[in-house]
């Protein structure tokens, strides 16, 4: 978890600073969000956050932890394609439906920076943790050999939509999800 420089749980504004942050990274993007103007948006003085946050990078990691803006939910659906389309679906709504398609390109857009890099491994491992429970329903079903690693299977349906939405910036047609859901799966059976 990326913490604040001091202890507790924050400031008083917490709240409005996290608020202003998001409110002026979907407005300005990830290189036009300054300190000074969270500060100005969210009328707290900017001594109080960069006592805080030593920087934009952490003051953002700490938002997108306290926002829950990229949370995701992981349903049993009862099989594994049903789990695995309810898992693509919400990446494409969370990517599709702002702020988090602006949130999401700007963690992509500071993975060089300490701050936001060690965000996002912190998401990452967070959800494959909460993806966890598919693969091994799925693996108890039959459904799923023992080797398969799920990280990749993740990484394969996941990666399809970031690089559609949000490098090809392609719209997402009827019946893609289950398209991608469906050739991962089918590759699966056939290399087992």
């Amino acid at each position: 978890m990326f913490r604040a420089k001091r202890r507790g749980k924050g400031p008083r504004d917490a709240a409005a600073i996290y608020s202003a942050t998001v409110d002026l990274l979907v407005l300005n993007g990830y290189e036009g969000l300054t300190i000074e103007g969270v500060a100005a948006h969210s009328k707290v003085n900017k001594t109080t956050i960069y006592r805080w946050w030593p920087s934009k990078d952490a003051l953002l990691a700490a938002t997108l932890e306290q926002s829950h803006i990229l949370e995701l939910t992981v349903a049993d659906t009862g099989s594994l394609r049903g789990d695995l389309i309810g898992v693509v679906d919400q990446v494409v709504r969370m990517l599709t439906i702002e702020p988090g398609g602006r949130i999401a390109r700007a963690a992509l857009g500071g993975l060089d920076r300490p701050g936001l890099s060690f965000f996002v491994r912190m998401f990452c491992e967070k959800r494959a943790k909460q993806e966890a429970p598919i693969f091994e329903r799925a693996k108890q079903r039959g459904e799923l050999a023992e080797d398969v690693d799920p990280t990749m299977v993740v990484d394969l349906l996941a990666g399809a939509i970031w690089f559609r939405l949000l490098v090809r910036q392609a719209p997402m047609p009827d019946g893609y999800t289950e398209a991608i859901v469906d050739a991962v799966l089918t590759g699966l059976r056939q290399s087992s």
